[in-house]
């Protein structure tokens, strides 16, 4: 089973962002964590499968403190077997970073952190509302080295409003530079919700298909001539490398969501955390848990979202969930059939959301 922590609070608010998060306004900080910790010991005694990784995501979490940092891990060493985990991984801003708590992260038993880099360009750090500079992210990393022995993951998006393609290859040229463990390479999408998204509507921003595949594939010629192996649609990693904590959220694996607005998928059985902060923290006192929406998956369900998910990794859909007459004639050009799975070849990866659409 895989442990996923939603820390939602921000410094400030990125234009482009949907996940749920705010500011920490009037929340205390020390509060939240005991209520993180609460939740934790309602799952306890449920019989749940050991831990293969735990994912603190948002949010920042790197925004919480040595104090509260370490007292989440203690409750959370209370409540699970951590000598089963395989990884642990933290999400970090480059803004908040420092040699101290590169050394926290390791003593405390975080094995990688991944650093919201975005842009190694200035202008576009500052249309994406990001609160760090290119300096700061190289020092970020450079602080991760000196004071530790972490993994290091480097969140990385194009086609930013006024990207060039000149400018995505220099931000992947000092990206490589800093020779991260894994690179995560996500095209911006318009969300709703979001300041981004009004802008999109307005006409004021625009998604271009053809300079979107551009960039895509100048970000595969330039990732995998450097070594790094490209296992999922967005992400790519060094030999050995690769995030187990994802891989076990496409590949189906049960996970366990603990924060406000948090998914769980647990026995098919998957229910999503109440997405507001002071709601959760009432319901945790209330009742020791915060589930809000629950859906039990079927058998169609479940193929179908096994088909929108693995056909995105490397090792592609396993043939148990396409159909025995889904016929491919047409797509013969962008997939590739084994014995056990279909997976995309040529083009194909980048046109994996229509493709699967397809496919469904």
């Amino acid at each position: 089973m895989h442990l996923y922590l939603h820390i939602p609070f921000c410094h400030r608010i990125c234009p482009y962002c949907s996940f749920y998060k705010h500011t920490p306004g009037n929340t205390h900080l020390g509060a939240f964590v005991e209520a993180l910790i609460t939740e934790a010991h309602f799952y306890r005694d449920r019989n749940l499968p050991p831990l293969k990784t735990i994912y603190f995501g948002g949010g920042t979490p790197s925004m919480l403190s040595p104090t509260h940092l370490t007292r989440l891990f203690e409750g959370l060493r209370e409540t699970f077997d951590f000598a089963p985990l395989q990884e642990v991984t933290l999400e970090a801003n480059p803004a908040t970073f420092t040699a101290r708590t590169a050394q926290l992260y390791q003593n405390l038993g975080v094995t990688r952190v991944s650093l919201g880099v975005q842009s190694f360009l200035g202008p576009h750090l500052e249309t994406l509302g990001r609160e760090h500079t290119p300096m700061q992210a190289i020092q970020s990393v450079h602080l991760l080295r000196e004071a530790s022995s972490l993994e290091i993951n480097l969140d990385l998006m194009f086609s930013l409003p006024g990207q060039s393609l000149l400018d995505w290859e220099d931000t992947l040229t000092q990206a490589l530079a800093l020779q991260p463990e894994h690179l995560s390479a996500y095209n911006l999408t318009y969300e709703e919700d979001t300041a981004f998204f009004e802008k999109f509507q307005s006409g004021e921003y625009r998604d271009d298909p053809d300079h979107n595949a551009e960039m895509f594939t100048l970000a595969d010629e330039m990732l995998t001539a450097a070594g790094y192996e490209h296992y999922e649609t967005s992400n790519y990693a060094l030999p050995g490398r690769r995030s187990k904590h994802n891989e076990g959220y496409w590949l189906g694996n049960d996970y366990l969501g603990l924060g406000p607005s948090a998914v769980s998928t647990l026995n098919r059985t998957r229910h999503q955390n109440i997405p507001d902060t002071a709601a959760y923290l009432q319901r945790i006192a209330a009742v020791g848990h915060a589930q809000d929406e629950i859906e039990i998956l079927d058998d169609e369900a479940w193929r179908l979202e096994r088909l929108a998910l693995q056909l995105r990794t490397t090792e592609g859909l396993p043939l148990q969930y396409l159909p025995a007459e889904t016929k491919l004639t047409h797509l013969a050009h962008l997939v590739e059939k084994t014995e056990t799975h279909l997976r995309l070849v040529g083009e194909g990866p980048l046109l994996v959301d229509s493709i699967a659409t397809e496919l469904l």
